[in-house]
């Protein structure tokens, strides 16, 4: 009979009526020399707390019981130790908080790229392509170039040799299609020349005077029309004087009567205009063969005239076309 064990809470063991031991927590029988239960796991004197079992080899020495517990822990991990209410725990394996930071990094990376490989296969459909914008645009070289009813007009064509010199464009002109596209205004004109390789020849319909007409224009570069205005400003011969102001004209243009060109309403005095017989009031309808339908196109082919040469004159005056020549000056 083994002596009885005071209870003091849960916490202990106790004597039941026949002499054993009982587990104060739960009641279960508890073998002599046990300092836990292995019903609960509580522990005597400590409550359920982790322990390690010592297991006791029945005739064997204590030297022998020791060596074996050592093994026993050592193969299973420190026994059936780092164990709570009586069941035994595993460590989770698995990934840290850290590497599924850097995980779902990588997978937000990759599928960017993902992304950004099919958006450069190609343009989406109407979408623009992106060499438009990273090559250089076209040229036709004129001036003045705006939105009109029907198209886009400009000023005047220059410098001379220019694209629209070379495809017979003049100030006045109304370019209504441009390499097959109609043309509603300034900035889709632009655009088709952003979107026109450079050198590429296009065909031009175009008004002049109510009556369309067509062309072919093989566009330029910026290089290449600043290198001909760099010429036409330093040639040796120097610019043409016919005599007149640009700012005292008038712009002409009845259809019914179908008079077109660009009155002269001042001249200067002993100028080669007027010494040539141009007066004031004539309407000059043409420039050395050139149509003339506004005034930056009239002063811009007197300064491209050669000084000294002999320039005819298209000239409607009292309802009468005339043809003057008339000998060019220099202008200072």
């Amino acid at each position: 009979m083994q002596p009885q064990q005071k209870s003091s809470g849960s916490g202990f063991g106790s004597a039941d009526q026949s002499g054993a031991i009982v587990c104060g927590q739960c009641g279960a029988p508890m073998p002599t020399g046990m300092r836990f239960c292995r019903s609960c796991g509580n522990r005597l004197g400590e409550g359920p707390a982790e322990y390690t079992e010592t297991v006791r080899l029945p005739n064997a020495s204590t030297a022998a019981n020791a060596q074996f517990n050592t093994q026993y822990a050592a193969g299973m991990g420190g026994g059936i130790a780092r164990q709570t209410g009586g069941y035994p725990t595993r460590r989770r394996r698995g990934f840290s908080g850290m590497t599924w930071m850097w995980i779902v990094l990588g997978l937000f990376f990759a599928f960017g790229g993902l992304l950004s490989s099919f958006r450069s296969r190609g343009p989406r459909s109407g979408a623009r392509p992106a060499a438009i914008f990273s090559s250089p645009r076209s040229f036709v070289a004129v001036n003045g170039l705006r939105t009109t009813d029907g198209g886009v007009t400009f000023t005047d064509s220059s410098p001379p040799d220019g694209p629209a010199d070379k495809a017979g464009l003049v100030g006045g002109d109304i370019i209504t299609s441009f390499d097959g596209n109609a043309v509603t205004g300034e900035s889709q004109m632009m655009d088709l020349l952003r979107q026109t390789p450079v050198g590429k020849t296009v065909e031009v319909i175009y008004l002049r005077d109510g009556i369309t007409k067509k062309t072919l224009l093989t566009t330029g570069s910026e290089a290449g029309v600043d290198q001909l205005k760099e010429l036409y400003d330093s040639r040796p011969e120097g610019r043409g004087k016919f005599g007149f102001n640009s700012n005292r004209t008038s712009v002409i243009s009845n259809p019914e009567t179908k008079t077109f060109g660009v009155r002269i309403d001042w001249l200067e005095s002993n100028g080669p205009a007027d010494l040539f017989g141009i007066k004031e009031g004539d309407i000059i309808t043409d420039f050395d063969k050139i149509p003339i339908r506004t005034s930056e196109e009239l002063a811009s082919r007197v300064r491209r005239a050669k000084p000294k040469s002999v320039v005819e004159v298209g000239v409607l005056r009292d309802g009468e076309t005339l043809k003057i020549p008339v000998t060019m000056g220099r202008e200072r």
